[in-house]
């Protein structure tokens, strides 16, 4: 009965997304290298005054970041992994920007994966990945997540 009552529990947790804050230190500098470089938008702009440090939202698609001058928010340095589809049509895209200070490339990882990685100009590390599809045994292309999910429910069957 304890069981029963735990999992039901479980079952109703549901974690929707997550949005990392990153530490900022410039906001042109913030500017050039997310709006114009990566191509977000800003949702939003927030300050106590119009002296004190900015905290703001950007995002691109269902990819959002917070973006703060706030000492203590984030600490410079943090890695952000981005699970993405497009990844060869993203880097053309932003690498048709010309941006001055980075020239990313795509590189083959080693889980099936290509992966973009970036450094923004505050020393956060942005991990744009897109994993690769790969042949199922009836011949038909999945890609290695979706492959993955589907072993992870089988074993859960199979323990239920």
């Amino acid at each position: 009965m304890i069981q029963a009552a735990s999992k039901a529990r479980a079952e109703s947790i549901e974690f929707r997304r997550t949005i990392p804050i990153l530490r900022i230190f410039d906001l042109a500098t913030a500017k050039e290298f997310y709006l114009d470089f990566l191509g977000f938008s800003v949702d939003w702009e927030h300050r106590f005054a119009p002296d004190l440090p900015l905290y703001m939202q950007i995002s691109r698609g269902d990819l959002v970041f917070h973006l703060s001058e706030h000492h203590g928010d984030g600490s410079p340095g943090a890695a952000v992994f981005v699970d993405m589809t497009g990844l060869k049509e993203f880097h053309q895209e932003i690498s048709a920007r010309h941006y001055a200070h980075l020239r990313p490339g795509i590189e083959r990882m080693p889980w099936n994966a290509d992966a973009m990685g970036l450094l923004d100009p505050f020393g956060n590390h942005l991990r744009f990945t897109e994993h690769l599809e790969t042949a199922s045994k009836n011949g038909s292309r999945k890609s290695a997540r979706s492959t993955k999910k589907a072993g992870l429910r089988q074993a859960k069957r199979s323990n239920a």
